[in-house]
């Protein structure tokens, strides 16, 4: 690794703006008045198909393309979001790419990093404490208890603290009432983190939050503003609404900030860090969580939109192994040669690809190559990629970094250079009702015959409406493991119906959350978590985050 004040120089980021976290990692400024002129780079959107356990490759794409770019000569950065220690603990392990194609360091990103979460985890449960001590004293607004729906957070997979009871022991410790824990991704607080403009864009947000509603009659919204928590949570993420720079292997850098899960949030990293990324570079490589379904869809119709972003051309990745589970194969049925299920499951890529065409960006196919990949089962995915009429190209970035990637990375700069993204269109109107705009992405971008809402649901999407929230994006908050909300449906199924048994109103992040299935906000631990294989070694070297 390179010393982080060397990285920043080749973006030209002067020593007086660093703020170094160590000899690796430093935080500079969202924006500064140098840069705020400058025109903007080309914005590459790195998604994939639906996710499998066979693996898809997001993050080690974006870190190969963006050596690849590199490599090619031009300027560009790669702007990804930030691990959660749920997953790394948890199912994933390490979330910093892998192999030649990976940011460092990655034992800090992966863990604290420079304590970003744990900032955006108090400022949440600063919150929560100021709502039960405005309780206890019986505070104006009253708020109901009954009607008080501001949990806690915590950025670990911990299912016991899903639905739990506080205020228990006596007077002097508040009111007894139900309660819970989300994970820290899953928080308003780091959806408003990751889609503020700004400082004050921050603080005006925070306040907005919804707590809860009043015991007046009929009842008011009660929010962060009115218990006077806003300025107190601004100032806990002061530090760390700056963005952090790091580097590739190759020493290129890199801008890492915020973390939202796309199956239970909005999937993208934040606002202020790819708005900076657009200014110090022509190339701007950034990824949406899990399938194009979730992530790249949330990306433009909710961040897109918010930000005013238009992505010039979009990056699908795929892998041999994932297309075959998605035809039909079993994880442990993957190393033998299987031209058949890799055709059956090329019509995963297909709905995804047909899903970006909708909004008029333009894609390319990378697959993520692995040794086990026969050159059979690559040409068919080419084969079929050409069926399509959609340029699909090798990337070999795991085992070579940057120059595995160089025909993906040309594949861009022509892409970018024929597009001028004018044709660029959003999926639904502000003034789309919530419901339809719910019924638009589970039969356009799902493919569900419809929508089955629980009276609940309903009844929310009206009192949103009727407050005023009816012009928000909408959040589906839904499995990831396909496009229905059953988890086993692998492929690209049709004529399902999506349920939305819960409608939550986030007032402060400007979208509505619509709960599909069984979707948790708080994970829990697997059978064989990853934190069964990571400890510390007698140097003092961690192991098994990789």
């Amino acid at each position: 690794m390179l010393p982080i004040t060397e990285v920043a120089a080749k973006l030209g980021i002067p020593l007086d703006l660093l703020e170094p976290h160590g000899k690796y990692k430093a935080k500079i400024p969202a924006m500064h008045p140098s840069w705020a002129d400058k025109k903007d780079g080309k914005l590459i959107l790195v998604t994939a198909i639906t996710p499998t356990k066979a693996g898809e490759g997001k993050t080690t794409t974006s870190v190969g393309l963006h050596d690849g770019l590199s490599i090619l000569g031009k300027k560009s950065i790669v702007t990804l979001r930030e691990p959660s220690l749920g997953p790394v603990f948890g199912m994933k392990g390490g979330a910093a790419g892998g192999g030649y194609a990976q940011v460092v360091p990655m034992d800090d990103i992966n863990l604290h990093f420079t304590g970003d979460f744990h900032a955006i985890g108090a400022a949440h449960n600063l919150l929560s404490a100021m709502v039960d001590n405005h309780i206890h004293w019986r505070t104006e607004p009253a708020l109901d208890v009954r009607k008080t729906t501001w949990k806690r957070v915590v950025d670990m997979n911990d299912r016991a603290l899903r639905d739990i009871v506080v205020s228990l022991g006596g007077v002097g410790n508040g009111f007894p009432r139900q309660d819970g824990f989300d994970i820290t991704v899953a928080s308003e607080v780091m959806a408003i983190f990751c889609l503020s403009e700004d400082f004050a864009d921050c603080k005006r947000r925070l306040g907005n939050i919804i707590v809860g509603q009043s015991t007046d009659k009929p009842p008011k919204p009660v929010t962060a503003k009115d218990i006077h928590s806003d300025g107190a949570m601004t100032a806990l993420l002061k530090d760390a609404l700056q963005p952090n720079l790091v580097q590739t292997l190759e020493n290129n850098a890199a801008i890492i900030h915020g973390g939202p899960f796309a199956n239970i949030a909005h999937g993208c990293n934040s606002v202020m860090a790819t708005k900076l990324s657009l200014k110090m570079a022509d190339y701007v490589v950034t990824e949406a969580g899990f399938g194009a379904d979730l992530g790249a869809q949330k990306f433009l119709d909710i961040k897109c939109r918010k930000a005013g972003l238009t992505p010039d051309v979009c990056v699908m990745v795929a892998t041999v192994r994932a297309l075959k589970m998605h035809g039909g194969v079993s994880i442990k049925e993957l190393e033998p040669e299987n031209t058949s299920a890799v055709r059956g499951g090329m019509a995963n890529l297909e709905k995804h690809l047909e899903n970006m065409a909708k909004y008029n960006l333009p894609c390319i196919v990378a697959i993520n190559k692995f040794p086990t990949d026969t050159q059979a089962e690559v040409d068919t995915v080419l084969e079929e990629c050409a069926k399509l009429g959609v340029k699909c190209v090798m990337s070999d970035h795991w085992a070579n970094g940057g120059k595995g990637s160089l025909e993906i990375a040309q594949a861009v700069v022509d892409a970018t250079d024929s597009n001028d993204n004018s044709d660029f269109k959003l999926l639904y109107p502000d003034d789309m009702s919530l419901v339809e705009k719910t019924r638009t992405i589970a039969q356009e971008i799902y493919a569900a015959d419809d929508i089955a809402l629980s009276d609940q649901a309903a009844k929310k999407f009206r009192q949103i409406e009727k407050m005023g929230f009816g012009h928000y994006p909408i959040c589906i908050a839904k499995t990831q493991y396909s496009f229905s909300s059953d988890p086993t449906a692998v492929g690209a199924p049709t004529g399902h119906t999506l349920p939305i048994r819960e409608v939550r109103l986030a007032a402060g992040a400007e979208f509505v959350v619509a709960v599909s299935g069984e979707i948790m906000t708080m994970p829990g631990l697997p059978r064989v978590p990853s934190a069964n294989k990571m400890g510390v070694d007698d140097d003092g070297n961690i192991f098994g985050l990789f």
